[in-house]
């Protein structure tokens, strides 16, 4: 069974970009392999969260991965900082890791150039940690985006430099786990790009949204003045609101406002309130959880407990044997 290991930063809310993304890919993968899920509470601390926040969205991120489907007793779902195994990997990652192979990291110099006055040691050494997050659990398949591609192929080479300089054939090199065809690309409500956090609130539909901001957000979706031809080609944010009723609502009602927009009849207004009725429904039974999972902490506290002593029995293992390969001994 192939080990899997995948995190997220606790930076807010998860929206139905991530539910129909990674997210429901977990939920398949935590079927089939040995899954590690974790909340990168380590990791957002390279943007410097006050306290509060910092506690309150690691809470929040639990409670929607729970309440999304992701299952504690197939999965070992854990909060980065309760592994203190990982940070002594990230320290001696860091030993042997160059500060010219850190540099010309792509999302470094993209932050180094944005955030000026806040090129902290953490953002440096990022793919560090990361690549300890991954390594620990000696994985061999990692969920990446796009944008992390570069932190995972130095993942590999860390790996590698490990076993070429201690000679031993100890870490798999993790490859990249490609959904391909199955990872769902939902557009956001601006008009352009995809849904997610960046892209600023009104972008994004959230799991944890009441019914009132879903139907405002949804109303407020970029649209144009309507077609004036027959079958004339969509603009990016008509053709996006299309795209999201496909997902949320029933076959017979993309149909109905298909042909609409083809006879040059469509009343986007109509468009919009049907589809932010279908999100709203959809969205309900996972709202209703979250608030239920919100109020029980002693169930999150049972969860999160019995995913660090899983992760424990994993990683624990890795740092006492990479220890031993190093040549730590005890008098």
């Amino acid at each position: 069974m192939e080990i899997v290991v995948s995190g997220i930063r606790p930076t807010g809310n998860l929206h139905l970009g991530n539910y129909f993304g990674a997210l429901s890919n977990f939920l398949k993968m935590q079927q089939s392999h040995r899954c590690f899920f974790f909340i990168a509470d380590y990791h957002s601390l390279t943007t410097h969260p006050t306290p509060a926040d910092l506690h309150g969205n690691v809470k929040q991120v639990l409670v929607e991965y729970l309440a999304s489907g992701i299952d504690p007793e197939k999965a070992t779902l854990y909060i980065q900082s309760d592994l203190p195994e990982t940070a002594e990997l990230y320290l001696l990652l860091n030993m042997n890791a160059y500060m010219g192979e850190l540099e010309r990291v792509t999302t470094f110099k993209e932050k180094a150039r944005s955030q000026p006055e806040n090129i902290n040691a953490g953002l440096l050494t990022y793919p560090s940690l990361m690549a300890a997050d991954i390594i620990i659990h000696k994985a061999q398949k990692v969920p990446v985006g796009k944008d992390q591609e570069q932190h995972l192929e130095l993942t590999r080479t860390f790996a590698r430099r490990f076993n070429r300089m201690y000679n031993h054939d100890f870490f798999p090199e993790p490859t990249a786990y490609n959904f391909g065809e199955d990872l769902v690309k939902i557009p956001g409500l601006d008009g352009s790009g995809k849904m997610g956090k960046s892209e600023g609130e009104g972008n994004a539909i959230f799991l944890a949204d009441d019914p009132k901001v879903i139907r405002k957000k949804v109303m407020r979706a970029v649209t144009d003045t309507g077609p004036t031809t027959p079958n004339q080609p969509m603009t990016e944010g008509v053709a996006n609101l299309f795209s999201l009723m496909r997902i949320m609502s029933k076959p017979d009602t993309v149909d109905h406002f298909l042909t609409e927009y083809n006879g040059c009849t469509i009343r986007y207004g109509d468009l919009k309130k049907q589809l932010a009725e279908d999100i709203v429904n959809f969205t309900a039974p996972i709202r209703e959880r979250i608030q239920e999972l919100a109020a029980d902490e002693k169930y999150l506290s049972q969860v999160v407990k019995t995913g660090a002593e899983k992760a424990h029995e994993s990683a624990g293992k890795t740092i006492s044997e990479v220890r031993e390969i190093i040549g730590f001994r005890k008098f």
